[in-house]
């Protein structure tokens, strides 16, 4: 009984997260399974309902987050159902990982690759730009509004700013303008670019900063930043302490 209740589980995540994976991720073709109406019977069917809606979400992210273009539900339900009532299945679970792995590897590849491709090119027209600028390093910057005040002294300086940064598709990752809070920090504990650029500010100033992944996050990315992301921070320099 409790197998059939698991695969029951089963079925009410994936069917969930199929519908959420074609919302959020349109590239991602999703085969979800046809299924009639839900009907809450009793207080078991309840239950089993508010659990898959609670961690439905969690489980489309993870699909979500899978380097695949294509995943079929009806096949990864045929596995579910094989291994959770002990019928004989394709691959050993030691098999699947292994294939699982090597897939994901391959896929990971491939799309960082195109973010770095996409990330140069980026950069390649956009210091074509009128008012962009260039530094030896790569770092590139506008100034949106200028200032007469003081530049912060060194590397060392502690700096208070408002930001926000995203990536050049537009997809804000952090800001301290929505926080509604400016961030104060000293200039050698930040990424490359952020050290270089903001020693070029004046206090008053806002620039507009694009950072090359080696300046930023490099080749692993962090959080919400993917792997050789290029990063577009604006930035209003507020005070230097």
């Amino acid at each position: 009984m409790k197998r059939i209740l698991l695969f029951s589980l089963a079925i009410a995540f994936i069917s969930f997260a199929g519908e959420a994976a074609i919302f959020k991720k349109s590239k991602k073709e999703v085969a979800v399974p046809q299924t009639s109406e839900t009907v809450l019977a009793n207080e078991t069917d309840s239950l089993s309902y508010a659990i898959g809606v609670q961690n439905g979400l969690a489980f489309a992210n993870y699909l979500n987050s899978l380097p695949f273009d294509t995943i079929s539900l009806n096949i990864l339900l045929k596995a579910f159902d094989e291994i959770m009532n002990d019928k004989p299945t394709k691959m050993t679970p030691e098999a699947a990982n292994e294939y699982f792995r090597k897939k994901a590897t391959i896929a990971q590849a491939a799309t960082t690759e195109v973010q770095r491709n996409e990330g140069e090119m980026f950069l390649a027209a956009n210091q074509l730009r009128e008012g962009v600028m260039v530094t030896p390093s790569g770092l590139q910057y506008k100034i949106l509004v200028p200032s007469e005040g003081r530049k912060p002294a060194s590397a060392e300086s502690v700096v208070k700013v408002h930001y926000t940064g995203s990536l050049i598709d537009g997809t804000v990752f952090d800001s301290s303008v929505m926080r509604g809070e400016p961030i104060e920090f000293p200039l050698n504990r930040v990424i490359p670019g952020w050290t270089e650029g903001v020693q070029l500010m004046t206090i008053g100033s806002k620039f507009e900063f694009y950072i090359p992944y080696y300046l930023a996050y490099g080749e692993q990315g962090q959080g919400p930043i993917p792997p050789f992301a290029t990063l577009i921070f604006e930035v209003e320099l507020l005070d230097v302490k």
